[in-house]
């Protein structure tokens, strides 16, 4: 709609043409305004009857010679006069500035104290012009939208943010047969709806409370106690400081006379008669199918499809892609043949398994994709002669019934504790650890790790019982592995509280009235002191399981308004699973992939069906180690609901870290996170949408996905290490995959992955492969929700360093010494 007319109309009411009178009349001739001048004040309302101006400006500089209020008022009493800018010309004083009421009360819309430069009139123009003036337009043109929505035969209805009803149009009154007066300034709440559908409303404001249109059947009653179905769409507006303002909805009553309104009532009702199930137009005249041929041929056939149909229509739980085919059916009935067409390759599609997975293909011009691929996102190439050969897994490491305590960290050896000082950091150098604690990095890093975090206090457990969990899960890591050993799992684990230190991911300590100090954040409390970390239960308050773990040793006052500023994304029973999870990760790994144990016909393989075989069993054997010595027990002070809560979450990330679901994960993580974030920060106004934001990421299914993607990222974050770092973790890669490969050839078994023979493979081209396929778009995705550029600098360097060495014709680590 346009707001500007041709040219703007100005009114200049002066008694006489002086100096601010012909400053205004300059001023309007530059800005190429059409200017009146009238000396007579009974000449104004007739003048201004006749042009019907935008801007009316008045001399109130001498009262006894105009009385301008009086003016002014006899303007107003006009309705031609609502979106006039009227304007009061003062004397400049020495004096106190006297109130402006006087003014606003007989109708002027502001004053100009008198200054008659050409540029002061001209930018008090150009103010009016771009402000009072432009306001008045677009209250003319709602005058317009509203005589459309008084006139329209749809129902129409506004609510407020916290759904007060501001307004109904006819339409809406008929329909539901109240009154205006009965329906403004009422909560919706106020107003009855249909029982059985009451649960709807949490389904439709989820989805408006974020910014998205809802369209939908709805069920409500009119005044009279009738039930009514009707077809709604409710959009949020956004109004001032970019917050959600307003809903409007816009109603019809399902009454079978609309075809639209027919395909949304059969896809969406409760129930459907065995007709309704069973219609099922020839719509596909090229694109027969052998299904549709099948149910042709076969009377009884066909009869026997529709009973099942409507059977399936009428179950009252119906999967959401269910409703989604029913959707596509039903919109297929109405469709040209080329849509028709499009539909059903969708609903092919739809029916397969893999939503999220891509289907890849064989490139000739890449053998090491193929062969990660093939290597690390298969169960194996299945022997179906019977003779297969089976790998006797090896047993687990013993741990003595009386564990050794290791020191307390407070006693560590300064060559550990130096290696361990900059672990906050990206940068860490994991290897450095590795050296000074004779390949026994995870106990130390983790009892530094756990006691940042508040690990301890989190799980009601002891640091003796903490130590004694570490060593044994460290023990049985295979320090024969060259890569899948505890420096490995160390590494993941400085990766993922890195990640969960980030400003997007890290826990916040939560309110809690009781705590009041000034203690270290994350160190422990002063013996003596009343501490809120003495409170009874497990899963104690996110204040009493996140506050000692904050980074640094400055002293705060903890309160409650203090911490209630910033809304957290995890909760931190999320921080204490993604630590555990990456803990033991990778806990008794035999250095081989999931498809040499399958084509092998290890036990593993036969104990987990061929499926997720080694994430099931790290996440098994954690929690058997864990569980059979109460002297290692983290989880022994736990109450139940609160243990079986925190395990499952570390199942599921543990179960993330395999490979076969990695791009299912990455695309899950993009369409539920990166896409509505991006949508909602829109124009680079991220403050403006945070409630949202923090509503959207707050659900448990996205807050799963987040944790997944997490581990995944530090599980192979090596390409986005330093240099020198990468390097070593892809020799040590190399190596565990070389040995495969030899132990593959040597058995008879399968290749998997064939680039992976150690007199031929290249190092370069397979670590280019690997961050082609599996790293970049993942940690794009990362980086876009978390903020890495770190990590994606360094991985940016690392990817030219392997392109230079492939350019070279080298297949080696490092290039040749000059």
């Amino acid at each position: 709609m346009r707001f500007h007319p041709d040219q703007l109309q100005v009114l200049l009411v002066f008694t006489k043409e002086d100096n601010q009178c012909n400053g205004f009349c300059r001023a309007c001739e530059k800005a190429g305004f059409k200017c009146t001048v009238t000396k007579e004040a009974q000449a104004v309302l007739a003048c201004f009857l006749d042009k019907h101006h935008d801007i009316i400006i008045i001399d109130h500089r001498n009262p006894r010679q105009l009385d301008a209020e009086a003016l002014c008022r006899s303007i107003r009493s006009s309705k031609l006069s609502e979106n006039t800018v009227i304007i009061g010309v003062v004397r400049r004083t020495d004096r106190e500035e006297s109130s402006v009421m006087p003014l606003i009360a007989a109708g002027f819309t502001r004053r100009y104290v008198e200054n008659p430069s050409l540029m002061a009139c001209y930018n008090e123009l150009l103010q009016l012009e771009f402000g009072e003036v432009r306001s008045q337009l677009k209250l003319r043109a709602c005058n317009s939208i509203f005589t459309a929505l008084e006139r329209s035969q749809e129902a129409i209805e506004i609510t407020s943010e916290d759904h007060i009803i501001q307004y109904a149009n006819p339409a809406f009154e008929t329909t539901m047969g109240y009154q205006s007066g009965e329906l403004i300034g009422k909560e919706l709440a106020e107003v009855p709806i249909n029982e059985k559908k009451a649960d709807l409303l949490d389904t439709i404001n989820s989805c408006i409370r974020i910014g998205k249109e809802w369209q939908g059947i709805y069920h409500t009653k009119k005044k009279n106690g009738d039930n009514v179905q009707q077809n709604v769409k409710i959009i949020p507006v956004i109004g001032q400081g970019g917050k959600i303002r307003h809903y409007v909805s816009i109603i019809r009553v399902c009454n079978g006379s609309n075809k639209a309104e027919k395909i949304t009532e059969c896809v969406q009702s409760d129930t459907h008669t065995d007709n309704q199930s069973g219609k099922h137009k020839d719509r596909r005249k090229s694109s027969l199918d052998v299904r549709t041929l099948a149910s042709r041929t076969s009377e009884v056939g066909s009869q026997r499809r529709h009973s099942s149909m409507a059977r399936i229509h009428s179950m009252t739980i119906e999967a959401p892609i269910t409703k989604v085919i029913n959707i596509i059916n039903a919109a297929q009935e109405s469709s040209p043949m080329p849509v028709t067409e499009a539909l059903d390759r969708v609903l092919e599609i739809l029916r397969t398994t893999e939503l999220y997975s891509p289907q890849f293909g064989a490139k000739d011009d890449d053998p090491h994709a193929n062969d990660l691929v093939g290597g690390l996102m298969s169960d194996g190439l299945r022997r179906l002669s019977g003779n297969e050969y089976v790998l006797s897994t090896k047993n687990l490491q013993q741990v003595p019934s009386s564990i050794n305590t290791p020191i307390s960290l407070h006693d560590v050896p300064p060559r550990i504790a130096r290696a361990m000082e900059n672990e906050e950091y990206w940068d860490f150098n994991i290897f450095e650890l590795e050296a000074a604690t004779h390949k026994r990095p995870l106990i130390y890093l983790g009892l530094k790790m756990f006691a940042r975090f508040g690990i301890c206090e989190f799980l009601n457990c002891s640091e003796p019982t903490l130590r004694s969990w570490l060593q044994i899960i460290e023990a049985n890591y295979h320090s024969s592995n060259p890569y899948h050993n505890s420096t490995h799992s160390a590494d993941v684990l400085h990766a993922t509280a890195y990640f969960l230190c980030k400003e997007r991911i890290k826990v916040c300590p939560a309110p809690l009235t009781q705590c009041r100090g000034h203690w270290p954040y994350w160190w422990p409390v002063p013996p003596g002191s009343e501490s809120p970390w003495a409170l009874t239960g497990s899963l104690r308050s996110s204040f009493e399981a996140a506050g000692k773990r904050r980074r640094g040793y400055g002293t705060g006052s903890f309160t409650e308004e203090r911490f209630q500023s910033r809304k957290q994304t995890l909760d931190p029973v999320d921080e204490v699973a993604a630590l555990i999870a990456a803990t033991v990760h990778d806990v008794d790994h035999p250095g081989r992939t999931n498809s040499f144990l399958c084509n092998a016909g290890s036990e593993l393989a036969i104990l987990y069906n061929d499926t997720a075989v080694l994430e099931s069993h790290h996440a098994a054997l954690a929690f058997q180690l864990t569980t059979r010595d109460d002297k290692c027990n983290i989880f022994k002070n736990m109450e139940r609901n609160d243990y079986r809560t925190l395990r499952q979450a570390i199942i599921d990330m543990v179960l993330a870290t395999e490979m076969t679901k990695h791009f299912e994960h990455v695309n899950k993580f993009v369409n539920s996170i990166n896409k509505p974030l991006a949508a909602l920060e829109v124009n680079g106004e991220v403050n403006r949408d945070e409630e949202a934001i923090n509503t959207m990421l707050r659900t448990p299914e996205n807050r799963t996905l987040i944790k997944r993607m997490l581990i995944k990222c530090a599980d192979v974050s090596n390409p986005c290490r330093p240099l020198e770092q990468c390097i070593e973790w892809a020799a040590r890669i190399s190596e565990e995959y070389f040995s495969q490969t030899d132990e593959e050839k040597r058995k008879d078994l399968p290749v998997v992955m064939p680039v992976f023979d150690r007199n031929t493979c290249s190092i370069p081209k397979s670590q280019i492969s690997f961050i082609d396929y599996f790293i970049t778009d993942m940690f794009d995705a990362w980086d876009a929700f978390v903020d890495l550029p770190e990590l994606m600098q360094h991985l940016d360097n690392n990817f030219k360093y392997w392109k230079g060495l492939d350019e070279m014709k080298l297949r080696s680590l490092r290039p040749p010494p000059e």
